[in-house]
Parts: structure tokens; C-alpha cells; sequence
């Protein structure tokens, strides 16, 4: 009888080692598939924004088309058309609409 009970215990064991298996891979997933990749999109667009400099064509989020004209900290200033320009700030462009625009991948 002793032995019957040993052998039960052994056996639950190694389905919670299973389940830990089955949490860690899960985790490691998105991990990979989800966190990693999101990581990623924010440097290169971080690195975008830190490059961009005057007479580069870019897009912002909402859509606009312009050449930068001046770069003022956290302010960017676009040429539109003949002289019309507007401010804007550095966040609102786009690293996605910009390569699209441009042709780049």
C-alpha cells in the first residue's frame, strides 16, 4: 500500500513540471513573436527621428507631405509648398508613412 501511495505523489510532480514547461514555453512565445518585435519598431523609429535632418521629405501621422525646412529641438518646421509652412513636433512624424512616401522599405 505504501508503495501506491509513493506513486501518486512521483505522478503529480511531473505534471506541474509539465505545466511550468507549458507557462515558460508559452511566455518565450510572445516573447518572441510579440514584446521582441515591438521592441524592435520603437529603436528604429527612435534612430529615425534622431537622423532626420533639414531638406529630408517625410511624412507625419496625420498624413501631411513636406520637406523639413528647420529642426528646433523637439520642433520641426515643414515646407509644404512655396513658402507655406507649418510646425510640428518631432513625434508626429511618421517612420512608416515616410518610407512608404519614399519608396524605402
Amino acid at each position: 500500500m505504501n508503495n501506491f501511495i509513493l506513486l501518486q505523489a512521483e505522478g503529480a510532480g511531473s505534471g506541474i513540471m509539465g505545466q511550468v514547461f507549458l507557462f515558460g514555453s508559452i511566455i518565450l512565445i510572445m516573447y518572441f513573436f510579440m514584446i521582441r518585435p515591438q521592441q524592435k519598431k520603437q529603436k528604429d523609429s527612435k534612430n529615425f527621428l534622431e537622423e532626420i535632418k533639414k531638406g529630408d521629405n517625410v511624412v507625419t501621422i496625420g498624413g501631411i507631405h513636406g520637406k523639413i525646412y528647420s529642426i528646433d529641438g523637439d520642433t520641426i518646421t515643414l515646407d509644404l509648398d512655396k513658402g507655406f509652412k507649418i510646425k510640428v513636433e518631432k513625434s508626429a512624424i511618421s517612420l512608416d508613412f515616410t518610407k512608404r512616401a519614399n519608396g524605402t522599405k
